[in-house]
């Protein structure tokens, strides 16, 4: 089993230590996002695992706690833009803090491990194709030497993000944009030597040497873990999407980053109320089980030696 931690929410950011809580205990309640009342309990016990994906844009209070996974595999897709407080609101300095982490984490577990996100990409009348240009070297200069790809992806106006998109005058990107961002980008990849390839994008851009990306990658898990890992592909995410089958153990709304662009989140209002149910002893995340619930214990295979699986 893959564990994905999470497209939903920071974990590393904000709830590395209930994370590492639930690593302890060996299980993970997550509520089904579509039926309230269906709750699944996830294993986390090292044979049920074969990797863990965390998604983040700063794990800076996780470093210190990395040892607490030496039973694991893992990896971190780790985002980090040019955007200022305007866009990303409740992120830390990236100058002062973000990329330092990004280096220090880099240095802990392997370049290779390490995959830097410059998405979603946006274009206003600030965050132009030159300001893009200017600031995603800058980055590429400081990462050089830290990791070995960056993965890119283009605006997408989804329901929840078109409140924000009139305030910020954000639209979807055409395709001349899109290949003549695509392009700037690749020269800087040249320079500083790491591939870039797009999440879950139908655009070709293999004219500027950018691929497409498996964030839930397969083939860079089999070389993290020592053996073969050949799942599916997820059929729950974009048809674009090349990622392989996991398990998201986050929740909608509780992303205390509270980016302008970002789809998992509804409201402010919103997460002031998920922040008040947190516990960092819950088994679910900034939620409570309640006797209406329905618990089941998802049937689990991984793909280690051991051929280990549970079932209901």
């Amino acid at each position: 089993m893959i564990i994905s931690a999470s497209r939903r929410t920071d974990i590393p950011n904000f709830y590395s230590e209930w994370f590492l809580n639930r690593i302890k205990e060996g299980f993970v309640y997550v509520r089904n996002p579509i039926n309230k009342n269906q709750v699944s309990e996830i294993s986390l016990l090292p044979e049920a695992v074969d990797c863990i994906v965390f998604w983040t844009k700063n794990p800076k209070p996780m470093l210190d706690k990395l040892d607490r996974l030496e039973n694991y595999k893992y990896y971190f897709q780790f985002t980090l833009t040019s955007y200022g407080n305007d866009i990303e609101k409740n992120l830390a300095s990236k100058n002062d803090e973000i990329i330092d982490t990004f280096k220090e984490l880099s240095d802990k577990i392997g370049k290779e491990r390490v995959i830097w996100r410059y998405d979603p990409i946006l274009l206003t009348e600030k965050y132009s194709i030159d300001y893009h240009a200017k600031y995603f070297e800058k980055l590429a200069k400081k990462l050089h030497g830290y990791t070995d790809k960056c993965i890119i992806s283009f605006i997408d106006i989804y329901s929840k993000v078109k409140r924000n998109a009139k305030e910020f005058d954000l639209f979807e990107l055409n395709q001349n944009q899109i290949k003549s961002i695509s392009q700037i980008l690749s020269n800087v990849s040249s320079i500083y030597n790491f591939d870039i390839e797009t999440c879950g994008e139908k655009v070709d851009l293999s004219e500027f040497n950018i691929g497409h990306a498996k964030c839930i990658d397969d083939k860079l898990m089999s070389k993290i873990v020592g053996y073969d890992i050949k799942y599916k592909k997820d059929k729950n995410q974009r048809l674009p999407c090349g990622c392989i089958e996991s398990v998201d153990i986050g929740a909608y709304n509780t992303c205390i980053n509270n980016c302008a662009y970002c789809y998992a989140n509804y409201s402010e209002k919103v997460i002031e109320k998920s922040k008040e149910l947190f516990d960092v002893h819950s088994p679910i995340l900034c939620d409570t089980i309640k006797d209406s619930d329905i618990i089941n214990k998802k049937k689990i295979s991984n793909q280690k030696d051991t051929q280990f699986s549970l079932f209901k």
